[in-house]
């Protein structure tokens, strides 16, 4: 195409793309926005090199193009070219373009595939961490299990598909409103706390206590040096445990010695609520010298069923020894998670205080993709249209601008595009006429919102533009929170959410519907 543009003379010619997204995903009413850190970087890098341009002179498709196209291709970057995207993180409905991109047709052309394959994946991502955190402890009245909310942590890296996609899930999980990553890398490039525990091996690696007899651990409360196995084996005894498996034990005595802030096991080795014993057996040795245990964590089994009978322990224990620090110990589980399994546990009861979430969150088995797509809606001063027997797929033209309408209690109810080029805009208090832009009967709607907010501004003017946020992924964690908060709850719930709606302004709708019935001539 860029050859053709090229040949004929047109590939300055100045064009906007939209990219946007024709249905959420998951079957609800939202989507997250996200990738636009890595949109920006790959607009400021956009360069054939002259490696590139080698290999495109081999290929067979373009191995008869003239020379001179080779040299234009070298010289292509985004100087020319703008780009207006809603914020980073924001919440996004369909129709309402994600980002759109201004400047000449070639370079426009070019950037197609990679500005879809940066932001669908992403934004799939941060939608699907989303919905499970508002499973897993609300979003408008917050859960509490045991006195906790629980939080949500991703462990998907070795499901993931493959070190980038695992990277991708890691870095904007996080966006979505994850508490924590199990991926160093992620935790190193983006900041993001992580988190994590021992696996089946360490503990299988262990078979006798012969494996830590005489290591010391410092006493917290004394300063000298003791002997924790010794420690252990007296409330092993009181606690009449003798029974459990000696490795396992040996295992979690290691971890503590090796970990004494962080010491929180993988109980079911073996069976769940032996480790259980095994493991408050040495928490109540580290809470002896000073130390918090943190917790254990689950992977089997009945999980629900599993963490009450955990925390069940942790008081019986507590209560024995009168010891408040077990009352506060984390339940991990992290056996095949997703969104059902979230409202499942939920509507069962639980004791899970803690979700390590991986395969389905990292891979988004509900749905793989998000189809976001990346459409020519003007070139020059002229509006151009896609038509489709799919009225999902029929094109709203021209280059656009979207406000969002609040109502008195904050929250939105409505997106609203209209042409660019228009001066009558939506204003606070001020009523205005609105249309569904595919009902071919004009129904008009008057709507007076209390608040108008324009969400698709400024990224990129030639370079990133002073002072915005694209980059800075606390602040797109922050805005995907606020605006999830800000729905109204029906839009916001998981199963059967209300239609947001989405409409176009009167000179949009007749524009629309000129172009429709003109190009079916």
């Amino acid at each position: 195409m860029s050859y053709s543009f090229w040949k004929l003379g047109r590939h300055g010619e100045l064009a906007v793309f939209e990219l946007f997204h024709r249905n959420n995903p998951f079957k609800g009413e939202y989507t997250i926005l996200a990738g636009l850190d890595e949109v920006v970087k790959f607009i400021a890098h956009f360069k054939f090199t002259e490696e590139d341009i080698t290999y495109l002179k081999s290929m067979p498709s373009l191995k008869n193009c003239e020379p001179e196209f080779f040299t234009y291709l070298s010289s292509l970057d985004c100087s020319q070219v703008e780009v207006r995207a809603q914020e980073h993180g924001a919440v996004v409905f369909p129709k309402v373009p994600f980002l759109t991109v201004r400047g000449p047709m070639i370079v426009c052309q070019l950037l197609e595939t990679t500005l879809l394959n940066l932001v669908n994946f992403p934004s799939l991502l941060a939608t699907n961490s989303a919905r499970m955190i508002i499973e897993a402890r609300g979003q408008f009245s917050e859960k509490l299990i045991y006195g906790k909310a629980p939080t949500c942590a991703e462990f998907g890296l070795r499901r993931a598909q493959g070190p980038d996609g695992a990277f991708s899930a890691s870095k904007y999980c996080m966006v979505g409103g994850f508490d924590a990553i199990a991926n160093v890398i992620g935790g190193q490039k983006c900041g993001w706390p992580v988190i994590g525990t021992h696996a089946h091996s360490y503990v299988m690696s262990f078979d006798s206590l012969d494996q830590v007899k005489g290591r010391k651990i410092k006493d917290l409360k004394t300063e000298k040096e003791v002997e924790l196995l010794e420690l252990v084996l007296k409330y092993r005894k009181e606690l009449n445990y003798g029974n459990l498996h000696e490795g396992e034990l040996a295992a979690f005595v290691a971890y503590a010695l090796s970990f004494p802030h962080g010491f929180l096991c993988l109980v079911d080795t073996y069976d769940t609520l032996s480790g259980v014993k095994n493991f408050l057996t040495v928490a109540l040795a580290m809470v002896e010298l000073g130390y918090k245990p943190r917790g254990v964590r689950l992977d089997s089994g009945d999980l629900a069923k599993l963490s009450i009978e955990t925390h069940k322990l942790y008081e019986e224990i507590a209560e024995k020894y009168n010891c408040k620090e077990l009352r506060d110990l984390d339940v991990v589980a992290s056996n095949d998670i997703n969104e059902k399994t979230l409202r499942e546990l939920n509507n069962k009861g639980h004791g899970i205080t803690v979700y390590g979430i991986g395969t389905n969150l990292v891979t988004c088995q509900a749905q793989p993709a998000l189809g976001g797509v990346y459409k020519l809606t003007q070139l020059g001063n002229k509006p151009r249209i896609k038509l489709s027997s799919d009225i999902v797929k029929v094109l709203i033209p021209a280059e656009k601008r979207a406000f969002r309408l609040f109502d008195k209690s904050g929250q939105p109810f409505m997106d609203l595009l209209i042409d660019r080029k228009e001066e009558n805009i939506p204003t606070s208090g001020t009523k205005f006429t609105v249309y569904d832009p595919f009902n071919e009967k004009k129904k008009e709607i008057e709507v007076t919102p209390f608040e108008v907010k324009e969400i698709i501004k400024p990224l990129w003017d030639g370079k990133l533009v002073k002072g915005h946020n694209a980059l800075d992924l606390n602040i797109a964690r922050e805005t995907c929170k606020n605006g999830i908060a800000s729905l109204n709850p029906e839009i916001v719930r998981q199963e059967n959410p209300r239609k947001y709606e989405v409409r176009v302004s009167g000179d949009l709708y007749d524009e629309l519907h000129h172009l429709w019935s003109s190009s079916r001539k």
